[in-house]
């Protein structure tokens, strides 16, 4: 009993048969429609180039053109429940956060600067806004920024 039903489940339907006769004999065919949007595609003329770029000083660079970034933090930086101090003069407030070649760096008011490696460039790409200034040097950026 359980054999005859397996065979006949093995045997394409009626409906079956009927799909794939109609499905072989449209295959190969084309509708009209298509072939006149290609005809009208080859008559069409090109599309003219039009430089739509910003113009120069409008444009930002990209994180490639650029050497780092760096911002201003005034709040004192807690990581992992401990609030980071200067190695050197034990300030906990006032940090400028430098992003360059995926580190982080924090740089105290007095000038010391240590690596954060429990902060990394996704962070900092989190906590910080857009770049209000480019800087030609390290020295304007901390001009800039107050430092």
């Amino acid at each position: 009993m359980f054999h005859r039903i397996r065979r006949r489940a093995a045997e394409p339907s009626e409906e079956q048969r009927r799909f794939f006769e109609l499905s072989a004999q449209l295959e190969g065919q084309v509708p009209p429609e298509v072939e006149r949007v290609r005809a009208g595609l080859d008559r069409a003329e090109p599309a003219t180039v039009v430089d739509d770029f910003l113009p120069p000083e409008l444009r930002v660079p990209s994180h490639d053109q650029l050497d780092g970034r760096m911002t201003s933090w005034k709040q004192p930086v807690v990581l992992d429940g401990e609030m980071v101090a200067c190695t050197k003069c034990g300030a906990y407030r006032d940090w400028l956060i430098l992003s360059t070649r995926d580190q982080i760096w924090l740089r105290c008011r007095a000038g010391h600067q240590q690596q954060e490696t429990r902060l990394d460039t996704a962070w900092y790409n989190r906590h910080t806004g857009p770049a209000d200034a480019t800087h030609a040097t390290f020295e304007d950026c901390l001009r800039h920024l107050g430092h």
